[in-house]
């Protein structure tokens, strides 16, 4: 299930902004003007890098438990061939996607999948639903994947039954997939990545991996050479469904230094467990049915059991981009230091480069407003290969408006206007509604130097 978070990028004029821009409709003539939308070309895929033995103890993790901490007591996969049908209204960049996903579990998990028409048998349905219909059933979930039924009618008809409880299955066959049509292109396809991943594979997350899109921090949202190393592992023939832990634990070595012989020789250096309370915390931070103070006061408590717990990993960094992301609007100077400090601990892995370029993001636009317009191109250019690797158009869209307000600050309309445009095609596929594109354009440029800046 992808958790429902409250955006990334909330607030970030906050920093610079004297008045919030007002909020403005998209004319006929408007849209027209906007570039077209601009996508991806081919996945930029990393290997994993880390020790066989630490994927082997994150592939039982994963594989053994629920996103609730409930534990399983068989892994349940598809048998192969798998296939796959969409029903409902297609958004537009649905089918270009989805064609682009299978075409990678086939070639990198070495999983037979394929897809369906609409009105075929099929092992796995993904089902369009209304954004608000799926909220009203489901509040806290973007999108969310369901075993044993085919359709959203027969989840409602068992959504309160064992029927579909992951815990009483033994194999996997049928399962359905309720995704949102009436959202941004890329929160349709990052949904598709999450949930037909899980649908595959391990239905759990962990907040301690950096590598993964089974991880609820959400800054991993397409497949990685972690994701697809595990559903491979998950498909090999030593391992079935009904196994236990313990039978899965035993041939898992074996086949991960076949799958990753890279991984047979690296040193484990193996994290912590992540306590309950702090994901208690961190959830409460980020949800979206929070006060704000009390959403300030879960991340405050967040940090201080990161740091009890003597983390300083990405759990301790993303403790702290959540503070400084819920202070900016409120104490900039408690924001700034908090997102200081979380770019030092992600700058100093390098898996964590995405994650560290959503705090470039905040102190480029800390740097525009204090009037340090180089600065932040600087930041902008260090972080723009690690956004386009991981397909982030949003963030993307965003730190290449920074970069245009900035050029316009130096007096080089030309490329300001360049850039501009390049951002407003990528905004397109991040945030989809016209009127969002331009809102979030508005954003940026009402970002203006302060007459005392901060160093």
């Amino acid at each position: 299930m992808r958790i429902l978070l409250v955006p990334l990028l909330l607030a970030l004029a906050a920093c610079g902004a004297a008045d919030p821009p007002q909020a403005r409709r998209a004319t006929p003539d408007m849209i027209a003007s906007l570039p077209a939308m601009k996508s991806f070309g081919a996945a930029r895929v990393t290997r994993p890098a880390r020790s066989n033995a630490e994927i082997a103890r994150d592939f039982l993790d994963l594989s053994f438990m629920l996103e609730s901490g409930r534990t399983l007591p068989v892994l349940t996969r598809f048998e192969e061939p798998i296939s796959v049908r969409v029903t409902g209204p297609r958004p537009a960049n649905l089918d270009t996607d989805l064609s682009r996903l299978l075409a990678r579990i086939r070639s990198e998990a070495g999983i037979t999948i394929t897809r369906v028409p609409a009105e075929a048998d099929a092992n796995i349905t993904i089902e369009i639903v209304p954004r608000a219909k799926l909220q009203r059933t489901v509040p806290e979930a973007a999108c969310f994947v369901v075993p044993r039924v085919t359709s959203w009618d027969g989840f409602l008809r068992n959504r309160r039954s064992g029927q579909i409880d992951w815990a009483t299955l033994e194999r996997r066959e049928r399962l359905a997939i309720f995704i949102p049509g009436d959202v941004p292109p890329q929160e349709v396809r990052d949904c598709l990545h999450e949930e037909l991943a899980q649908s595959l594979g391990p239905l759990n997350d962990l907040y301690r991996l950096t590598d993964s899109v089974f991880n609820d921090d959400n800054f991993h949202t397409v497949l990685t050479g972690f994701d697809m190393l595990i559903l491979r592992a998950t498909y090999a023939p030593e391992i079935r469904s009904g196994m236990t832990r313990e039978q899965v634990a035993a041939v898992l070595p074996r086949v991960l230094n076949r799958l990753n012989p890279r991984g047979a020789g690296v040193r484990a250096q193996p994290r912590g467990a992540t306590s309950r309370a702090w994901i208690d915390q961190i959830e409460t931070a980020l949800g979206p049915r929070t006060r704000m103070p009390n959403r300030r006061a879960a991340a405050r408590r967040a940090v201080g059991i990161a740091q009890e717990a003597g983390w300083r990993d990405n759990r301790l960094a993303f403790s702290l981009f959540a503070l400084g992301r819920l202070s900016l609007a409120t104490d900039a100077d408690l924001a700034l230091g908090s997102f200081l400090q979380a770019a030092g601990i992600y700058g100093s892995d390098p898996t964590t480069r995405i994650h560290g370029a959503h705090i470039a993001m905040q102190l480029a636009a800390f740097a525009l407003s204090s009037g340090q317009p180089g600065a932040a191109i600087s930041i902008v250019d260090a972080n723009t290969d690690a956004v386009i690797a991981a397909e982030n158009a949003s963030l993307l869209s965003t730190l290449l408006l920074v970069k245009s307000e900035a050029l316009a600050q130096l007096n080089r309309p030309a490329e300001a206007a360049r850039l501009r445009a390049e951002a407003l095609g990528w905004a397109r596929y991040g945030y989809g509604d016209a009127d969002e594109v331009l809102r979030r354009a508005d954003e940026i440029s009402s970002i203006v130097p302060q007459t005392e800046s901060r160093s």
